[in-house]
């Protein structure tokens, strides 16, 4: 029989002794049942378990989840909101269009001028004169100029445009426009005419973007801090 039914005489039940009395409401402010603990982005902006805050996943950038350094830590990758880098052998099929665009031209009009090549005795063999040199001068140039125009204007050489590549500062992905384009075309193409050693400065720079990490950048791009993206 229950000990709080009342008794006889309207008298008030008699108190358990043994029942615990109920707890005491929370003081104003204290966490509770209900207290939702603290933010889901926890104390530095991340999700739940470490995950990365919403929208800064693996794609949100390059050089590391969510465009916070390549292991996802550190101050924000300069690629977060840019195209992802273009292919290397996107790079080279630009580059080797753009060679034929600006060589065949400068070797039908220099062979002409200059009357380079010339027939033998036999009328079935060709012979070079010796102005090869002259020649190399004039193509230089002659690329110099190309390509800093069409990166100063555009971002892009005939050659990227078919690649649907583009030159951009690897700071802000600005046109590479002014100084930076014509630095990175003279680094690129001017060395070539010194005998000798500006081939192999020519040859360790297209190379370099084989190794480099994590922007895949030539020498001429880093000496004009830019990156070649996805157009």
């Amino acid at each position: 029989m229950s000990t709080d039914q009342p008794r006889p005489g309207g008298e008030p039940p008699e108190e358990d002794p043994f029942r615990k009395p109920p707890p005491a409401p929370p003081p104003p402010g204290a966490g509770g049942p209900r207290d939702p603990g603290p933010p889901a982005g926890g104390p530095y902006g991340q999700g739940p378990y470490g995950q990365e805050p919403p929208g800064q996943g693996p794609y949100g950038g390059q050089g590391g989840p969510g465009g916070y350094g390549e292991y996802g830590y550190g101050p924000p990758s300069p690629l977060a909101g840019m195209p992802p880098l273009a292919s290397r052998g996107k790079r080279l099929l630009a580059r080797i269009i753009d060679w034929v665009v600006v060589a065949v031209p400068v070797l039908v009009v220099t062979g002409l001028l200059f009357n380079t090549w010339v027939i033998d005795t036999e009328g079935s063999d060709t012979a070079y004169d010796g102005s090869d040199f002259a020649q190399t001068i004039i193509y230089t140039l002659v690329y110099f100029l190309y390509e800093g125009l069409m990166l100063t204007t555009r971002g892009q050489t005939l050659g990227k445009m078919a690649m649907r590549i583009r030159v951009v500062m690897l700071d802000n992905g600005a046109l590479p426009a002014g100084n930076p384009g014509w630095f990175r075309a003279a680094v690129y193409s001017l060395p070539t005419v010194v005998p000798c050693l500006g081939f192999l400065f020519w040859l360790v720079n297209v190379l370099w973007c084989t190794w480099d990490q994590p922007y895949h950048q030539c020498l001429h791009d880093k000496a004009a801090k830019t990156v070649v993206v996805r157009a």
